[in-house]
């Protein structure tokens, strides 16, 4: 199975071909993953298999906004739903602070509730933490790195090694963990 690119004027798709001797038409297929990919017989060219991604690149983006929908609930959070969630995510937020602080013991400022477009969390100079709202309804070890990642700036304003091995004293595993956080796009 070959892995390719095409361009086209919105952007690029990545997809796969795979020729089939019992295929006797082309066929195209989006799944759940994101992955699309193209059958073709296996006396077809190749170039066939792009000009067809062309011809269909509308159904194509059209199927994985579907499915980014589907796997990602927090895209379909409106501002309504942070009036009716504000007071939820600081009540969960505060006590996950007091239960992650205890490992490093640093003096919290104020804690504020956002709707914020592109941050999970922020921590100020004056050690005042800012979190989305939204974070209720990420899984809970994910959510917990948000949190020890804003603590642990109180004491380092960068991401230093010295940073990282502070975040680790929580999350040992938070490498993984801020892979698995860039899946839940706000």
């Amino acid at each position: 199975m070959k892995k390719k690119k095409i361009v086209y004027e919105g952007g690029e798709i990545l997809f796969s071909i795979s020729k089939n001797r019992l295929s006797k038409r082309l066929r195209l297929s989006v799944n759940s993953d994101g992955e699309v990919k193209v059958t073709i017989p296996k006396w077809l060219p190749e170039k066939l298999a792009e000009n067809f991604i062309l011809d269909k690149v509308d159904w194509i983006i059209e199927r994985l906004q579907k499915f980014q929908k589907e796997t990602n609930p927090l895209l379909r959070l409106s501002s309504n739903d942070y009036k009716k969630h504000k007071e939820k995510a600081r009540i969960f937020v505060a006590e996950r602070i007091k239960q992650i602080n205890q490992t490093y013991g640093y003096k919290i400022g104020k804690i504020s509730i956002r709707n914020q477009k592109t941050r999970w969390g922020s921590c100020s100079g004056r050690g005042n933490l800012n979190f989305n709202y939204k974070i209720i309804f990420l899984p809970d070890k994910i959510a917990d790195y948000i949190i020890a990642h804003e603590i642990c700036h109180i004491k380092e304003m960068n991401h230093s090694q010295k940073f990282w091995d502070l975040v680790s004293l929580t999350v040992p595993s938070y490498i993984k963990t801020r892979k698995e956080l860039k899946k839940y796009k706000i």
